[in-house]
């Protein structure tokens, strides 16, 4: 598994990454939370401190839950109530106050991981709202039972929607997976806009992308 470790303290960076990559994980260290939503795309878990240098870990996580859905571990010397509350309810799947023994952050590690792994496998590969079925696997949408040719990015923007049919993504979530790297999200922002509009175009049913003004966009409330 990929992980990716914010971690300011070298020791205890060093420490942890010489025992993931024991027990077969590949990990990336960084000091800093605003590297976290440069690498956090190419990585399957996040092992995130609090105590950053450049910001502080909730907001760090804050930031993160608003473009991806990825596995993070709080692991902090910060073992208070109010913050412990506050990690879990900002989206941390799992919260280990410092020193952790190391076989329980490894279980803990691999229970989040089979819990995510699960809902990943019963997610829905196809989508459909009325008369339009989009097909995410083999990348194919039909209208009505026709097919509709979209380019690349357009069949992105609208896979990214309706992998979450009916739930509202927000535009930054939506900039993230399809563009990536979260900082530069807003430069792509009138090229989402484009597209979004050659996509309702070519679908030819404008109700199917619902926007949510003030936040992003939701794929659906087609009727049957």
């Amino acid at each position: 598994m990929q992980i990716l470790l914010a971690e300011d303290d070298d020791g205890v960076a060093a420490a942890l990454v010489e025992v993931l990559y024991d027990h077969g994980h590949v990990t990336r260290r960084v000091r800093y939370g605003r590297e976290v939503l440069t690498y956090h795309r190419s990585s399957d878990l996040l092992l995130l401190d609090l105590g950053l240098p450049d910001t502080d870990g909730l907001d760090v996580l804050r930031a993160l839950r608003a473009v991806s859905d990825m596995s993070v571990v709080v692991l902090t010397a910060r073992g208070d109530e109010r913050s412990v509350v506050r990690g879990l309810r900002l989206g941390a799947d799992d919260y280990l106050v410092k020193p952790v023994r190391l076989a329980e952050l490894l279980a803990r590690i691999d229970a989040v991981t089979r819990r995510n792994a699960a809902k990943s496998a019963s997610s829905v590969r196809t989508a459909r709202a009325g008369d339009v079925e989009v097909d995410l696997d083999a990348r194919r949408v039909r209208v009505a039972g026709a097919e509709v040719e979209l380019t690349t990015k357009e069949f992105d923007i609208l896979a990214v929607l309706a992998a979450r049919a009916g739930t509202a993504v927000s535009r930054e979530q939506l900039l993230d997976e399809v563009w990536g790297d979260a900082r530069h999200a807003v430069s792509r922002s009138r090229s989402l806009d484009v597209h979004l509009t050659q996509l309702r175009a070519k679908l030819r049913r404008p109700e199917l992308l619902t926007t949510i003004r003030g936040f992003g966009y939701r794929f659906g409330d087609l009727e049957d």
